[in-house]
């Protein structure tokens, strides 16, 4: 295996993109802070995007982070993954001193599944985070299972845990809980996608005869479409953790 960053393959794009388009849902490629904000992250933070590559040089996995100002309290928290861009771009461009690095996605080949690689991306962003002298890591995570009780507040849904060894139910919460990290609260308005009617019924591959709230496929929360304004709104709520190992 090995590590590196995508400034240094932009060969591999490509091959990036598809291992990140299979671990998320249409609707998530249409929120429109990345459209503002991504070209500026990609030039003042690749360091922190990298992939993991096979022996034979293709993509099994990958991950990317944002450098932040943050007082460790969590009230000082972003709203959740729009606003950790943001602040992040923002304060860069302000040279605002960055005392943290937040993981914004990381994702893994489906054919490479449960040969750890994802933890081997978080780690290695936090690595580099901390030999960059960033002293805290946390994450707006977007829980695997949470899109099957769309209706639970994630305050709740991220209590549930498993008799067993009392880890979450949620794989994904569990592997940062395995990493060391600990819940702070829930990133309550961590991305904002709107659309038309018809949008939206292309993204969730799904009809809305009628104004109200919809459960959609692989959305955490429900989805407002409102046939009269020809519009629909996802509000989707994350959940923040921080990473003290």
């Amino acid at each position: 295996m090995e590590i590196v960053t995508r400034a240094d393959r932009p060969d591999l794009d490509g091959q990036a993109a598809e291992v990140f388009r299979e671990r998320w849902p249409e609707f998530i490629f249409h929120d429109d802070v990345p459209k503002k904000y991504l070209a500026r992250v990609e030039e003042f933070f690749s360091r922190y995007d990298i992939m993991v590559l096979d022996d034979d040089g293709a993509v099994v996995a990958g991950g990317w982070g944002v450098p932040v100002a943050w007082t460790g309290e969590v009230d000082d928290l972003p709203s959740g993954y729009d606003e950790a861009m943001v602040r992040a771009v923002e304060g860069h461009e302000a040279g605002t001193p960055a005392t943290t690095l937040s993981f914004m996605a990381a994702a893994v080949s489906t054919k490479h599944d449960r040969r750890g690689l994802a933890t081997t991306v978080l780690r290695a962003l936090g690595d580099r985070a901390r030999a960059d002298g960033l002293t805290r890591v946390i994450a707006p995570l977007r829980p695997t299972w949470k899109h099957r009780y769309p209706l639970v507040a994630m305050a709740d849904y991220a209590q549930w845990t498993r008799p067993a060894d009392g880890l979450a139910v949620d794989p994904w919460i569990r592997t940062h809980q395995r990493m060391g990290a600990r819940i702070l609260g829930p990133a309550a308005r961590s991305m904002v996608i709107e659309g038309t009617v018809a949008e939206w019924e292309s993204w969730a591959d799904m009809t809305f005869p009628v104004t109200g709230d919809y459960v959609v496929p692989d959305a955490l929360n429900l989805v407002r479409i409102d046939r009269e304004r020809d519009r629909g709104v996802y509000v989707e709520e994350n959940l923040w953790v921080e990473h003290t190992a």
